[in-house]
């Protein structure tokens, strides 16, 4: 059975070494929640010179996208927290694990990765994670 997580990076462009390595690390290290293991899946680039955006123009963004299986979603978040991002204010990170309607959208501000969502009714103590740099 799969649990699944969609997942989309945005960032400033001369981060994309940085989201590359991301992608790698999600392919090949990322830990599982299922079973020891490593691997839950890639990003790729939704707005290169292909994109299928609507409208006349190019994007003026760089947004990775990927759909994560079995990720640990805290493991993931922590990475994003400690990568060395050139821009880490245009780091922004939309998560939507499964069975929810709705992306959290994460952001660094002063080194640290902050959910900017407001919880549904009830859900204050539980469904929100905190990155702690490991």
């Amino acid at each position: 059975m799969s649990w699944v997580a969609n997942v989309m990076v945005s960032v400033d462009a001369v981060d994309r070494p940085n989201v590359e390595a991301l992608s790698n690390w999600l392919r090949a290290e990322a830990p599982r929640r299922d079973r020891p293991g490593m691997g839950c899946g890639f990003l790729t680039e939704t707005t290169g010179q292909d994109s299928q955006w609507g409208g006349w123009k190019f994007p003026e963004c760089s947004v990775w996208a990927g759909t994560l299986n079995h990720a640990d979603l805290p493991a993931v978040l922590d990475r994003v927290q400690n990568i060395a991002w050139r821009c880490p204010n245009a780091v922004q990170v939309f998560l939507m694990d499964q069975e929810e309607s709705f992306f959290r959208l994460w952001m660094l501000r002063n080194g640290m990765l902050k959910q900017y969502a407001l919880p549904h009714p009830g859900e204050e103590d539980e469904g929100f994670f905190t990155v702690d740099s490991r």
